[in-house]
């Protein structure tokens, strides 16, 4: 079979091979920047996902040390309340020796009809051995006077206290 063309088909056809050859070449020199690029793309990508690969490491380890120094904290938390702990019994400890080392100035001496009867560390102390023995709970004076204002002899007077420095000689 033989078929019979036209001279102006036969071009026409010339012309639409060689516009499809260069478009064909085109598209090839396309697909290989395509190719290139999707190359590139994937180099990319799998350095994203390794950097993604470190991250994930790196927060996995940071997590850890942030729950190991959760529990260091909790523990120095712990140990900071024991130590306010101490340190308010050490203070209390002080406070108890310095008042048990301060010395006193003076005594008080409870006389009955004159005579020394007992030696106390405060007037309220003196007061209450005079009331176990019998006192007045009221009428507490310094010095007992008469009538006349002049102070009554102390065997007369049924109790007095009468305060007396220490080292100081009279």
């Amino acid at each position: 079979m033989i078929t019979v063309i036209r001279t102006r088909t036969l071009n026409t056809l010339r012309t639409g091979l060689a516009a499809a050859q260069t478009d064909a070449e085109a598209a090839r020199v396309e697909a290989n920047a395509c190719l290139e690029q999707s190359g590139d793309m994937l180099d990319h990508l799998t350095h994203a996902d390794d950097v993604a690969d470190g991250l994930r490491a790196d927060l996995a380890q940071s997590r850890l040390d942030a729950a190991r120094l959760e529990g260091e904290v909790e523990a120095l938390r712990a140990q900071v309340l024991l130590d306010t702990e101490d340190r308010q019994a050490l203070r209390t400890l002080l406070r108890a020796t310095r008042k048990q080392n301060q010395r006193a100035d003076r005594v008080y001496v409870l006389f009955r009809f004159g005579e020394l009867h007992s030696v106390h560390a405060t007037s309220t102390a003196a007061e209450i051995a005079a009331e176990a023995e019998g006192a007045a709970r009221d009428g507490w004076t310094p010095h007992t006077t008469c009538c006349d204002g002049t102070t009554a002899p102390a065997s007369e007077v049924r109790w007095r206290i009468q305060p007396v420095l220490l080292g100081a000689t009279q």
